[in-house]
């Protein structure tokens, strides 16, 4: 037979013992070398691998895993790790209504944290304009450093903008249920959401499977599922990091009196003059108290 040679490709799926892998020249299943077995220990979806292809067409084999320039993962508790999730990921989305469910700023906050606690650019897409403008939350959230995007999925507002900044990259997109996320991904490509719906189902029937993330091709890029992302509470997050999840307290850390502040009624504190001066909106420290109280509190629900 002719001489192997190397392709990339992209992992877009955990199958059992294998993966499923985009290249240039359509979907492989492979499985890791030894070797990269011991250099990598979980290879996960978003991954850049370098695949060789088996010259009588079984699985291929990856020999090689890239550096990633961004990785989702989870914190296991008391300091057991860490569980990686999703590789590569340029953009959090977090999909809020405007209105019918009125947004809660806290289930977004939270989300928010997840993704700067993992070191992962942002963005609030606020759905469903068509009903409520919803001026004041485009404010909250741009005020704390965030892009917002508008958009209404019944009329199309906002989409063409939406799909741009998605495209050519790799997205999570994520929010509270009854957001309307479904309805906005099959906006902006008709039967998604079906597919999402029937993978995530496989993948439940898959019990004892440590899948938990998939990717859709979409606009050039890819869209991950994340099952979960809004459910594990706030992923192992450490009280002391919170503040700085939040990109508006960063530039104030330390600069308050006392160096341990936890910015909850101490005195000289820096964050709380911010908010009294209307710097930092008033219902992002709400939100900062409440998940700190959730984070102090996180060991005992873990164990």
């Amino acid at each position: 037979g002719g001489v192997v040679t190397e392709v990339a490709g992209t992992v877009l799926e955990r199958d059992g013992a294998a993966y499923r892998v985009a290249t240039t020249d359509g979907e492989v299943r492979a499985v890791l070398s030894g070797k990269t077995k011991r250099d990598v220990p979980r290879v996960v979806v978003g991954d850049r691998v370098t695949i060789l292809p088996d010259p009588v067409g079984g699985l291929a084999t990856i020999t090689d895993v890239a550096p990633r320039k961004s990785l989702l993962e989870r914190r296991v508790p008391l300091g057991r790790g860490t569980r990686p999730i999703a590789a590569n990921i340029d953009t959090v989305f977090v999909v809020t209504s405007n209105c019918d469910p009125a947004p809660v700023p806290q289930l977004i906050d939270r989300l928010l944290v997840v993704a700067e606690a993992n070191e992962i650019p942002a963005a609030v897409v606020i759905n469903k304009v068509d009903l409520d403008p919803g001026v004041w939350l485009e404010e909250r959230c741009r005020k704390a450093g965030y892009p917002v995007f508008r958009t209404s999925a019944r009329t199309g507002e906002g989409l063409a903008e939406l799909r741009a900044a998605m495209a050519g990259r790799e997205s999570v997109v994520t929010g509270p249920s009854g957001a309307g996320k479904s309805s906005l991904l099959n906006a902006l490509q008709p039967g998604l959401t079906l597919r999402t719906g029937e993978l995530s189902a496989k993948l439940r029937r898959g019990r004892n499977t440590t899948v938990s993330a998939l990717m859709l091709p979409f606009e050039g890029g890819y869209l991950v599922d994340t099952p979960g992302f809004n459910e594990v509470g706030l992923w192992g997050i450490e009280p002391r990091e919170l503040a700085s999840c939040f990109p508006e307290f960063r530039p104030l850390i330390g600069e308050c009196r006392f160096q341990d502040c936890r910015h909850v009624s101490e005195p000289g504190c820096r964050i709380q003059e911010a908010v009294a001066a209307g710097a930092i909106a008033p219902d992002r420290l709400e939100s900062y108290r409440m998940l700190l109280e959730e984070t102090e509190a996180e060991p005992e629900e873990w164990e």
